[in-house]
């Protein structure tokens, strides 16, 4: 495993309730599509991501360290109600999470094991 360097920690945000956490709908996706964005201001993808049940979703996603091809049929963990938003034009509908490294590359968070897609995180 590769050594991490260690960066300045953030401030912690306030507390928040169990019932503010469990208004954030979490859920597992697999990006089925990612296509080039040139229009965003910082380096994306537009990235259409499988929910399951709950259908296909598009996201602006900061994640370019990974390629079109190394993303497609990845899990991922998205935000899935915040209200959609306009980025460059394009509207983004769900977040796909990750975690900046020592390098500030995103890196995304993904299940470890296999889940089924729109499966519920806790």
């Amino acid at each position: 495993m590769p050594e991490m360097t260690e960066k300045p920690m953030t401030a912690l945000k306030p507390d928040i309730t169990y019932d503010q956490f469990s208004a954030v709908d979490l859920r597992v996706g697999r990006v089925l599509e990612v296509q080039p964005f040139p229009k965003a201001r910082n380096p994306s993808w537009k990235v259409r991501v499988d929910l399951g049940p709950l259908g296909e979703k598009w996201s602006s996603a900061q994640i370019t360290n990974y390629s079109a091809e190394q993303l497609i049929g990845t899990l991922v963990v998205c935000v899935c109600n915040f209200a959609p938003r306009n980025i460059a034009g394009f509207m983004s509908e769900v977040l796909i999470l990750g975690a900046a490294d020592a390098d500030g590359k995103v890196i995304l968070l993904s299940p470890r094991s296999s889940v089924a897609t729109g499966e519920r995180v806790y």
